[in-house]
């Protein structure tokens, strides 16, 4: 693997216990050594913090956000979400923050939350205008955490979980990143990855001028901007990167809690770096029949009370075991992804296996038969493996040839816009001069409701057509009409307030400067086009076409979420996303219009307009989503009990799967947040065991079921995906959960399997 002689890798669990034994003597050296440290530190530029904190949510029976089915809801964990945040600042200057979320997107009022939060721990340190929160667009995460009712109704309504997760793992990462702030410096890099994403709405993006498309090789944006972090003393301790391409590689049939490709993505490398390469993998053959005597000794342990803290304790990368430096921490970050797919190999008929039509993305006339294909079709999971491992890879490239050092000043401008009345000037339709138009009230067009190749809709909706009707719920007056054309109008969602506002007006526009990067926040998802006019817009203020060599990036799902933005021409067309542009066919206009106004004032430090601020509708919040009422096992059975075993006398060779079933409780009960519900661990000696792998690895599922959906009872299924780098020896699987008495009362439990050997 590419860098693994760097000299980078920390000691492999093998080895930690000597780690721990020397953590003394290293602290009491790193105390001797501060003083001449602090000399060193003196010649950088800037503080760097890192911080990442787990904001999973709940594993059970909540809608996920991002395809609207209301049957898709969560049953247990794929791998682990986590929010993972950067600060860099010049000491006694500007400083930035940049939040990574292992959600669908951001949402307006998580951000004002954290805010509040954020306001009261450290003053006007961090506010709205240097603190970027963006998310990477996997669909399978928790929904009911936007205060919007149009992206709560499949959840039904808010859900408090979702949002406490969110809010409080956002809190927990910046806290991390400040209190981690040292000397440290920034490299930046950039490289294509040339097999992670299709554009999946060709037909519109062929509509944009052919001039403009003959500047560019690809109908993607296939460019991967990757900053790479160093500590003076310790090194390198992290990197973001923003590269577009959707979190659609599980598809809408998934039920299991993930990151997606780009938290895929972020796993391996994170692990990448922290592994040590050359731990040993040689065979056991000859001690095989050893092993398995071994095995022998340690049969299934019944359920039994256990302490919430044990499953934070016990987790594979916990923080109660942290070495004498921060964790190394790295993004995979969301950029205009609006029309990029991950499922590379194309969209296929689910009937004949023939392509889909072009234009509409149907089959038959149907879009329902209308699916995408991931490189590891018809496995998901090995889809998502894939797209994720070829992003990681590209920015392990990146990250081990970064020499590009950031330098300069740290800058930011932000403000909000109401966008459903913009004046917006644009050039005259046949030229010759400009003219005043506006943007429109936020409304959906009935292509939104077809779905697109990664997740299509229902009801015979199809992309791309132009077919007038009166909007559903709400029918939209003839001003509405005339300025959305050419869209035709489902849901007039932007003049909808009942029980409360059903779609944003007020959103917000951020940019964030650290030397030669800038980072575009954007509250929404950007196709490929629109994107490159953006940045190439903002790049000439910026530069005034000077030679100034910038790397501009858009950092899509930011801040808050509105949905698409296309260009004019893909917006006439009226696909997918163009339906889902709310604001009318300027959106893309008033964008770029509003951040050459911000990037003018950075380049004349001058001030912005605060602008109208957004609602705060945490109090209107309604929730339908049924509480946990209690859990029950079987008369002689306990909470964490084997219900399904490992075979006796068993040996599984890597690559192969092991599954074992416990009596289980209700996820919601705990979220185990910086836990585990499922845990692997390996024997070391006759009678330790050892943490090895946990549901924060890809290779480890949790799955979690009731044989009725009423029912009390309920089953954990562990199913562990032998890694070929996992160490022979024996194993057990272990399961940690809380179970809730009819009294409301909570009570923490654990099993484990019997051993098995790996050869």
């Amino acid at each position: 693997m590419a860098g693994a002689s760097m000299g980078l890798q920390v000691p492999s669990l093998n080895v930690c216990a000597r780690k721990r034994c020397r953590l003394f003597w290293v602290s009491l050296v790193v105390l001797l050594l501060a003083s001449s440290t602090r000399v060193a530190f003196s010649d950088s530029k800037y503080l760097v913090g890192l911080g990442s904190y787990d904001i999973t949510g709940p594993a059970a029976d909540v809608n996920m956000m991002g395809y609207a089915m209301m049957e898709q809801t969560t049953s247990g964990v794929h791998f682990r979400l986590r929010a993972r945040s950067f600060i860099v600042a010049e000491p006694g200057k500007n400083r930035v923050v940049f939040v990574n979320l292992d959600a669908c997107m951001a949402s307006q009022i998580v951000t004002i939350k954290v805010l509040e939060r954020l306001k009261a721990r450290y003053g006007e340190l961090y506010t709205e205008k240097n603190v970027a929160i963006s998310g990477i667009h996997t669909h399978a995460g928790p929904a009911g955490y936007l205060q919007y009712v149009v992206y709560i109704v499949t959840s039904l309504g808010f859900v408090r979980q979702s949002f406490d997760a969110l809010v409080d793992g956002i809190e927990q990462s910046i806290i991390q990143a400040h209190e981690n702030l040292r000397p440290g410096s920034i490299y930046v890099n950039n490289g294509e990855v040339i097999d992670a994403g299709i554009n999946r709405s060709p037909s519109a993006y062929l509509n944009n001028p052919t001039e403009e498309r003959s500047k560019y090789k690809y109908d993607v944006d296939k460019e991967m901007t990757l900053i790479k972090f160093v500590d003076d003393e310790w090194g390198p301790i992290g990197s973001f990167n923003w590269f577009a391409t959707h979190g659609t590689s599980m598809s809408n049939t998934n039920s299991l809690i993930s990151g997606d490709n780009k938290g895929a993505a972020a796993r391996f490398m994170e692990d990448w770096f922290e592994q040590n390469n050359s731990a040993s993998s040689e065979s056991v053959q000859n001690r095989e029949h050893e092993l398995l005597e071994l095995a022998a000794s340690f049969g299934s342990a019944p359920g039994k009370p256990a302490t919430k803290i044990l499953s934070v304790a016990q987790r594979v990368r916990s923080a109660l075991r942290k070495a004498d430096k921060p964790s190394f921490v790295s993004a995979f970050c969301q950029s205009n992804c609006g029309d990029v797919s991950p499922n590379v190999l194309g969209a296929f008929c689910k009937d004949t296996g023939l392509p889909c039509d072009f234009n509409h993305s149907t089959c038959g006339g149907k879009n329902e038969l209308c699916v995408a294909r991931g490189p590891g079709y018809p496995d998901e999971f090995e889809s998502t493996r894939v797209i994720g491992e070829r992003q990681f890879r590209r920015a392990v490239e990146l990250f081990n040839n970064a020499t590009e050092e950031l330098t300069g000043q740290i800058d930011y401008r932000h403000t909000y816009l109401d966008f459903s009345q913009l004046e917006v000037m644009v050039p005259k339709q046949g030229g010759g001069g400009t003219e005043a138009v506006k943007t429109c009230p936020a409304a959906m067009g009935f292509a939104f409701a077809a779905g697109t190749i990664d997740g299509s809709g229902a009801f015979d909706f199809k992309q791309g057509d132009d077919k007038m009707v009166g909007g559903m719920l709400k029918a939209p007056n003839e001003e509405q009409i005339a300025c959305q054309q050419p869209k035709p109008i489902l849901l007039d969602t932007g003049e909808m307030t009942l029980p409360y506002q059903w779609a944003p007006s007020v959103l917000p526009i951020q940019i964030l400067r650290v030397g030669q990067l800038v980072i575009l926040s954007v509250p929404g998802e950007f196709t490929t086009m629109a994107g490159r006019r953006l940045r190439d817009a903002v790049k000439q203020v910026l530069t005034n076409d000077k030679n100034e060599k910038l790397h501009v990036v858009i950092a899509g799902l930011t801040n808050t979420y509105s949905q698409y933005i296309t260009t004019f021409e893909e917006y006439e067309i009226q696909r997918y996303e163009g339906a889902s542009t709310l604001y009318g066919p300027h959106t893309l206009s008033a964008y770029i219009q509003e951040f050459q106004k911000l990037a003018g004032a950075l380049v004349r430090d001058q001030t912005v307009e605060p602008g109208p601020q957004p609602p705060d509708m945490l109090s209107k919040q309604i929730s339908m989503l049924t509480p946990v009422l209690m859990d029950t096992t079987p008369l002689g059975t306990n909470f964490g009990d084997c219900s399904t075993d490992v075979p006796m006398n068993a040996t599984y060779k890597r690559g192969s799967m092991v599954s074992v079933v416990f009596w289980s409780a209700c996820p919601r009960n705990d979220l185990m947040t910086e836990g585990t519900f499922a845990l692997v661990e390996i024997l070391q000696g006759t009678d330790t065991w050892v943490p090895a792998y946990d549901d924060d690895d890809f290779c480890l599922r949790f799955i979690w079921s009731r044989p009725a959906k009423l029912s009390s009872r309920s089953h954990a299924t562990i199913e562990w995906r032998i890694p070929q780098s996992a160490t022979p020896g024996v194993y057990r699987i272990r399961h940690f959960g809380a179970a809730k008495a009819l009294l409301g009362s909570v009570r923490h439990f654990t099993g484990s399997s019997s051993a098995f050997v790996v050869a």
